[in-house]
This record gives structure tokens, sequence and C-alpha cells, in this order.
């Protein structure tokens, strides 16, 4: 019996993934999010298709900006009258509506093509530990990543490993 899916119904069929945004860096965590969205990890990926899976975000409200960006970003938008440019900072905005934060970053790193929207419709963004989808959750992103990407380097992960020399020598009978 042959073990390929190729480019069945069990190829395509969506996973439901779930991210833990506290304490994670919100570029770093977004690129991950639009890559399962756009369904890069799959080995029937087609920029075509919608081959996506389902990303569940818990606790946007815990995510880190590196950089000053938290006292600087400023999120934009035209309200289509003359002179309607506003602008809103991003400590407003975290306070206010945190998972719209997350989805302009993922949303910002999607194609901007049709599918864009349809993709965005399958991440779900709750401020809080709480959400409706517990049961459909099949896979979870829990690595940490260090919102002080100069300390990253210093963690356990990236310390080097000492290995012993293998001698080269040989048996005298």
């Amino acid at each position: 019996m042959s073990q390929v899916v190729g480019k069945t119904a069990l190829a395509y069929s969506r996973v439901w993934h779930m991210v833990d945004a506290k304490d994670r860096v919100l570029g770093r965590m977004a690129t991950t999010i639009a890559t399962t969205l756009m369904g890069k990890h799959k080995p029937i990926f087609d920029p075509a298709s919608d081959c996506g899976d389902y990303v569940v975000v818990v606790n946007a409200k815990h995510v880190h900006v590196t950089g000053r960006k938290a006292d600087q970003k400023l999120y934009r938008h035209h309200t289509g009258r003359p002179g309607g440019l506003k602008e809103i900072p991003y400590k407003y905005m975290m306070e206010h509506k945190p998972e719209e934060i997350i989805r302009r970053a993922v949303s910002g790193m999607l194609p901007k093509n049709k599918v864009r929207e349809l993709r965005l419709s399958r991440l779900l963004i709750f401020p809080d530990e709480k959400h409706p989808h517990e049961g459909n959750i099949i896979k979870r992103y829990d690595e940490k990543i260090n919102p002080d990407p100069k300390n990253f380097m210093k963690s356990e992960k990236f310390k080097p490993k000492l290995y012993k020399k293998k001698s080269n020598e040989v048996k005298q009978n």
C-alpha cells in the first residue's frame, strides 16, 4: 500500500494551531502565523491554491515589540473624507484593541491578492487565555522567544556543545 498523500482531501485538510502570544516578539510571531495561514509548511503548497490552516492566538495583550516601537509606532487609516487621515498610537491600540495589532502585523506579511481576506478569516485572536475553540486545537506553538534579542543568543539553546575528541590509538598485540 502506498503512503503517498498527493493532492487529496487529506492533504488539504485544515489543522488548528494554537499560538500563545505571552512574552513573544510581535514580528517574529507574525511571520510564523502568516506562513501557517498560507500553508507554506505543507509539502503540497501552491501559491494559487488555498491550503493553509487555522491559527488561534491567545494572550494577545501580552505581546512585546522591540526597541522604541511601543512609543513610536502609529497605526494609520483613512476615513475617505478630505483630511480624514487617522493615527492611533501603539499604546492606545494595545489598551483598547490588542487583537487588532496582531491582525495588522499578520495582514502585512500575507500576499496582497484575493485570497488575503479568506486567509485572515482563519486567524482567530483572543486577548486572554479563554477561547471557544479548545476542542479543535491539534498543534501548539509553545516555544518562547525571548523579547530581548540581545540576550537571545545567551540562552540555553545556543550554548556550544562540547564534544570529546576520539583518540586514534591502534591496539597492539
